[in-house]
Order: C-alpha cells, then structure tokens, then sequence
C-alpha cells in the first residue's frame, strides 16, 4: 500500500508542480511514447545482457516486496518458534523419533501444523541439516555456527543479486536518458532551418529525454532497488533467529531458554510477546 502511495505521490508532487508553474504538457505527452521506448528499451536490454536467468528471476520477483514488504511477518516467527520448540523437545526427549521428522518434512506432522514454513525450502533444510547434525553428533557449537554463518551469508548474496541488478539499471538509465536527448538534439540539427517555435518543440522534446532518465532513475528504479534490499534484509532476520535457537539448543540451554533466545533476537516490530508466546508453548506440552 505505501508502495502505491509512494507512487501517487512522485507523479502528483512533479507533475503537480511543472503544472503549477505554468508548464505545458503537450511536448511532453508528443514525446513521451519515443523517448520511452529508447530508454526503457535499452534499459532492459542492457539489464537482459549483463544478468543471467536466475537473477532476472529473482528481480522480478523481488518486485513482489516493493508493495507487499518481507514474506515472513510477525506472526511468522511466533508460528517458527513454536515449530523450534517442538522439534527441540522432541529430539531431547527420543532422538530416534526426531530423525522422521527431519528426514521426510514434507511427511512430517510438526512440519506441516506450519504450512507457509514448510513451503520455505531454505527454512526447511537449514533446520533440518543442523538437527542432523546433532544426531549426528557433530554437535560442536561453534564449528556448526561456522558453518551456519558461511551457509546464510551466501544465502542473503544470492537474494541481493536481484536488488543489485535492479540498481545496476538506476545507476544507468541518468546515462540513457542523455543518449535520448542527443539523439532528440541530432533531429533537432536537422531541421535547423525550420523557424524558431518549430525549434523550440525540438529541443523540449529532446530535454524530455534527459527529464526521463533522472525521473525515472531516482523516483522510481532507485527506490525500487532500495525497498527490494530492506524487504530481503529483514526476511533474512528470519533465518537468523533458527541459527540463533538451534546454536542455543547444541549449548544444552533448556528449550525454553533456547526459544527465548531466538525471540530476543527477533527484530522489534516482528518480536512475539513473551506472554502469548509462554502460553503457546504451554498449549503444546499439554497437547504432546
């Protein structure tokens, strides 16, 4: 929603105020369908040409976060840590049965009680790998918080690639919007013979292309990339609280401990409440 309004704003604020001031908008509009396609033409094209599959699909569905924020919400994390809490208990309560869960979680009965977790492949194997590991007895902490840290921090690159591209075509479109312009100017010297109002419509029309580059650079593709990167950032924190709880849980803390380990390190606004989370947890033991 802030995403459209943000929109709503760019367009009403510019072109609100060029009207205000008296400007006219029929050059723009006259020029408008030309100057467009060679920009954004060229820009996707050069976007096409420096990035590869994945990464143009992963920017294009990085746009998805520009308007509808991060994936994992707040009740997200509450739902995660009470799937941790099961999961820990039961393997410190019969580490066989554990190995079921963790071996088929698509099969799984905890797993799925957690659906939108359960389709997060990433969330998915990360949790199970590292209570693998533990059965595995490869349950050094801090050999598996190494391998935690590598492991999310190629994760967090791989989704940026997206966000970077996307930047990558800001930084360029300034630049392309010159050569707009020039070729507007090139036009322009053709008809130099032509009298000075003709002149005039030429040379707006050439500046319509340097308007566009810098508009849609700043107002747009920039702040775009700039949503794009926060929203992943912030999804990243997601992944951070399973590190943090199941490196909690290879120190031998109480499970509870554990678990307010992992929502401690919640960002604020997505933190379950200590209380409804308490009772949460409550309502599960009486349910096993």
């Amino acid at each position: 929603m802030l995403g459209i309004i943000g929109i709503l704003v760019v367009f009403g604020m510019v072109f609100g105020g060029y009207k205000l001031a008296g400007g006219k908008f029929g050059i723009i509009i006259k020029a408008l369908p030309f100057e467009m396609m060679m920009i954004l033409g060229a820009a996707i094209g050069a976007f096409l040409i420096s990035n590869d599959k994945g990464t143009i699909k992963a920017t294009l569905s990085g746009l998805k976060k520009v308007f509808k924020g991060p994936t994992w919400k707040d009740e997200d994390y509450h739902q995660l840590l009470c799937l941790l809490f099961e999961l820990i208990r039961l393997q410190r309560q019969n580490a066989v049965a554990v190995e079921e869960h963790i071996e088929n979680p698509n099969e799984s009965e905890i797993f799925s009680r957690y659906p939108k977790i359960l389709g997060d492949h990433e969330a998915v194997e990360l949790i199970c790998d590292t209570l693998r590991a533990a059965a595995m007895n490869y349950n050094d902490p801090h050999q598996v918080e190494e391998v935690l840290d590598k492991r999310l921090e190629q994760n967090i690159h791989h989704q940026m690639h997206g966000s970077h591209a996307m930047q990558t075509v800001a930084d360029g479109l300034p630049a392309l919007g010159i050569v707009a312009a020039v070729l507007g100017v090139i036009k322009t010297m053709a008809s130099i013979d032509q009298p000075p109002e003709v002149l005039g419509g030429l040379i707006g029309g050439a500046l319509v292309g340097t308007f566009l580059g810098v508009f849609l650079a700043y107002g747009f593709v920039g702040p775009f990339a700039s949503k794009m990167k926060g929203a992943i950032e912030e999804d990243h924190q997601f992944y951070l609280m399973i590190r943090e709880v199941l490196i909690a849980n290879l120190h031998n803390h109480a499970t509870n401990i554990c678990i307010e380990v992992g929502r401690q390190n919640a960002p604020h606004h997505v933190r379950p409440g200590f209380n409804t989370l308490e009772e949460a947890l409550r309502d599960l033991k009486q349910a096993a």
